[in-house]
Order: structure tokens, then C-alpha cells, then sequence
């Protein structure tokens, strides 16, 4: 994408393992780090090594190291989850599953949805790379389906696995899921310019709203958070939950703004604010603090109906 924009310059892609890559017999939620997929990524970042580093926004914590900004967020994939079933399930969905099919997730917050959408469902946790996630479906007898990020199934070009896509009322999707981050040193401005034309305005606004969501209630991978964001005429509706572990509580409300600001002329030093961790000077910075309020005041309003507790029982009992 940067070469289209910039022919003239020669980039090199340099690959690394995380520690979320290494670490595949725990549950992420039981690894109790928070930048398990971003860390050495940011160490080489930090020592010159690479001048820009791309990461799935969901794996990206809602406050980055001092020094660094995301200096680009994409266009947003389809961000919902989807399964993928057992080859002798083909054609079936969660519900016509027989009872006490065993379904493979790694997230918390897709078992609690899932237990509490179908209870007769069972859950169990499914770990590694897409590649040995599908091996593990379709050569034993282990799971009848595994549900993965859609995005993910797509960008691997096994969008004919999809079985079938979860829709909000089934299973809300995990904050900037489906988004990928460029994250850049926040003092770099000639690699901040150039990766800001990779901006997705819409996909920004929602980003921020979902981040500040998550940031408010404390939540990560350890508790189960999830969102539903869109924006239709020039209004940014955002669908917040929390849930307990198994799913049998649960508080979701939906709460909109106004977004359509027009974009600032003058320049100085809120030229480099950021909100949650991301900079973008392509989009109206009052559009950005409405979107950013919008996730405060609906985690504020969950922790006013009780939020706090069935989060922090949903760590502790993760925790154990």
C-alpha cells in the first residue's frame, strides 16, 4: 500500500515471532502480559531497526510505550467472527450443531457470548497460528467447529472455510478487531506524513470510540469486553458488554454521537495529539475527542449499572 503511494521509495519487510507466537500450550488470557504480540516489534522499533511496524489493532494495549503513536489505521476488514467447521459439519451452523458439539475459541470473550447465545454448545480452548488452529479442526475429532476472526481467515485468502459469519446479536466482535495499526516513533514526522495517507477515516473514529471504551472499564484479554461500532450519517453508534465467564450475566447498552466536524486550519501543538494511542492529523480533531467521549460515557454508563463486579469476578476467576 505505501509503495503506491510512494514509488520512489524501496521498502523491506522484515518478519518476527512475538511472544503470543511462542507461548502456544497457556491461554492468552492466562499469560498476563499485555503486549504479548507487539513487544519485540516495538523493541526493534525502539532501536532503529525498522522504521514502522504493523499490527493487528486488537493486539495493540490502549496505552502504547512513551515515544510511540499509531500512525496509521486501515481500512477496516470485516471485523465480525466467523466458524469454521469440521469437514463432516460442512453446511451446518452453531445451532443445528448436535448437542454437546464441542466448539474450539481462545477468547473469552467469544465463550461467554457463545455459551450464553447456545447453551448447548460446549467450549474449549484452541490455541496456535491460523494454519495449526485448522489442522487441529479437520484431522482429528477434538472440535465441530473453531471460531476465528473473519479478517484474519481473509487476509490468508481462506475465505471458503467460512462457514459462518456471527452477526452482533450473536457474538459482538473484540475492540479494533479487523483494523490493522501502523505504529510509528512519535518523534519520526517524514514517517508519520508518509504513513498517514493509509488512513481510513470512518475506520479511525470507530477505533478511538471502542479504545476509549476498553481503556475506561480496564478491560484486555482477561475479561470479556466486546463492541459493535458503525457510523451512518454522520452519527457513530457504539454497542458495549461486558460478561461474566459463562456468559449468565451480562450488561449491554448502545449509545451515538455526532461526528461531522469540519477539519481544523490552524496548526500548533495539538498538531500532534493523540487519542488512545492514535494519531491522526487527517481527521477533524473534534470529531476524534467525540469519538473518544463516546466510549467514556458508555463504560461509564455500565459501570453505573454494575459493570465493575462482573469484571472483576471474571479476572479473578480467570486468574484461579
Amino acid at each position: 500500500m505505501l509503495q503506491k503511494h510512494h514509488p520512489q521509495l524501496h521498502f523491506e519487510i522484515i518478519g518476527m515471532t512475538t511472544t503470543g507466537d511462542k507461548i502456544l500450550d497457556t491461554a492468552l488470557s492466562k499469560i498476563g502480559e499485555k503486549s504479548l504480540f507487539t513487544k519485540e516489534l516495538e523493541n526493534a522499533l525502539e532501536r532503529n531497526e525498522v522504521d514502522l511496524v504493523v499490527h493487528s489493532l486488537k493486539d495493540l494495549p490502549t496505552s502504547l510505550p512513551p515515544g510511540f503513536t499509531i500512525g496509521a489505521v486501515c481500512k477496516r476488514e470485516n471485523p465480525h467472527d466467523a466458524v469454521v467447521f469440521h469437514p463432516k459439519h460442512v453446511g451446518k451452523t452453531l445451532s443445528s450443531l448436535p448437542d454437546k458439539s464441542v466448539i474450539g475459541t481462545s477468547s473469552l470473550r467469544r465463550a461467554a457470548q457463545l455459551k450464553r447465545a447456545f447453551p448447548q454448545l460446549q467450549f474449549k480452548d484452541i490455541r496456535g497460528n491460523l494454519n495449526t488452529r485448522l489442522k487441529k479442526l479437520d484431522e482429528k475429532d477434538d472440535f465441530s467447529a473453531i471460531v476465528l476472526a473473519t479478517a484474519g481467515l481473509r487476509r490468508m485468502g481462506w475465505e471458503d472455510r467460512i462457514g459462518q459469519i456471527l452477526t452482533p446479536m450473536e457474538c459482538l466482535y473484540a475492540v479494533g478487531q479487523g483494523a490493522l495499526a501502523v505504529e510509528v516513533r512519535a518523534r519520526d514526522q517524514e514517517i508519520l506524513e508518509m504513513v498517514s495517507v493509509l488512513h481510513d477515516g470512518e475506520t479511525v473514529l470507530r477505533c478511538i470510540a471502542e479504545r476509549a471504551f476498553m481503556k475506561h472499564l480496564e478491560g484486555g484479554c482477561s475479561v470479556p469486553v466486546a463492541v459493535s461500532t458503525t457510523l451512518k450519517d454522520s452519527q457513530l453508534y457504539l454497542t458495549g458488554a461486558v460478561y461474566s465467564l459463562d456468559g449468565s450475566e451480562s450488561l449491554c447498552e448502545t449509545m451515538q454521537t455526532n461526528v461531522k466536524f469540519p477539519m481544523e486550519d490552524e496548526e500548533g501543538p495539538d498538531d500532534n495529539i493523540q487519542h488512545l494511542g492514535i494519531m491522526a492529523r487527517t481527521e477533524p480533531r473534534a470529531a476524534q475527542a467525540a469519538a473518544e467521549k463516546l466510549g467514556l460515557d458508555l463504560a461509564a454508563l455500565l459501570l453505573s449499572q454494575g459493570a465493575r463486579p462482573i469484571l472483576d469476578a471474571a479476572r479473578q476467576l480467570n486468574a484461579a
